[in-house]
């Protein structure tokens, strides 16, 4: 055989042997489900919400599986806004509403609520500063001086908290008042380890209830609502997953299976599905 002729062959055996294997990583690639980056808030990593609901997702959407950052609704909001998560699932509604008109996020949605309480230590200590709504109890535990724990990382529990100081005309600063930066989960195990109080959403709460000893103080002012909206990311790589994601957690289905998580462990559900009002 010529030497040209027989190199020719061997090259082209080579080449054919690239393009299978690049076939087969083709295919590999093809086949395996296509990721989704959902930032979202510790509180709803924390209550259990995710390891509950995304196995729903994942049936219904079998090309899809979410990896899930769990970090407060400021950094979940400043992932989505350069590309490194495809949707955010956040409550902190301000700081919504500058993502988006910034440009960074779509079809921003609502999808459940629950509510803010206020809890301090489990003694007649912590009763002390009970009241009918969240202001006056804030002011009696600055006039205490008794030890308060923020999250202290720009979650959506954070900036409500600010909110609600900011309504007293009190700047807490001194040595009671203490930012944590860490996600809700840990400060409620925090203040009860301190006997202080904290805001939290009432999900992480109950979920966390039996290793805590801290009491409601403040409940069921209307300052304490929390609404929780989904936002698809205008940076998002994924955004066919982003968009899929976001229609399905809005879906009947998803909110009827959201209106049923707490119900048999708590007796109440730790969310209230309100996507259908808007």
């Amino acid at each position: 055989m010529d030497r040209g002729i027989g190199r020719c062959a061997v090259a082209l055996g080579r080449l054919a042997g690239l393009m299978a294997a690049g076939a087969l990583i083709l295919w590999s690639c093809a086949s395996r489900p296509r990721e989704i980056v959902l930032a979202s808030t510790t509180s709803t990593e924390d209550s259990g919400l995710f390891e509950y609901l995304l196995p729903y997702f994942h049936e219904a959407h079998r090309d899809y599986r979410i990896r899930v950052i769990a970090v407060g609704s400021g950094e979940a909001l400043r992932l989505a806004a350069v590309g490194d998560a495809d949707v955010a699932l956040v409550h902190s509604p301000e700081a919504e509403e500058e993502f988006v008109a910034a440009g960074h996020g779509t079809a921003r949605r609502r999808v459940m609520f629950n509510d803010f309480i206020l809890v301090g230590p489990d003694s007649e200590a912590g009763a002390a500063c009970a009241q009918p709504n969240v202001a006056a109890a804030l002011e009696c535990i600055a006039r205490l001086r008794a030890q308060f724990i923020s999250r202290g990382d720009d979650s959506g529990t954070h900036a409500r908290e600010r909110l609600l100081w900011e309504a007293t005309g009190l700047k807490p600063e001194d040595d009671w008042y203490l930012e944590a930066g860490q996600g809700m989960g840990a400060v409620l195990m925090m203040a009860s380890e301190k006997g202080a109080y904290t805001l939290t959403d009432r999900g992480t709460y109950l979920s966390l209830h039996d290793r805590l000893e801290l009491r409601i103080i403040v409940q069921g002012d209307p300052a304490l609502r929390n609404q929780y909206s989904v936002i698809v990311s205008s940076h998002a790589e994924n955004a066919a997953g982003a968009q899929a994601f976001a229609g399905w957690i809005t879906s009947e289905a998803a909110q009827q299976l959201i209106g049923d998580f707490g119900v048999e462990t708590y007796g109440r559900p730790l969310f209230v599905p309100n996507a259908a009002n808007g």
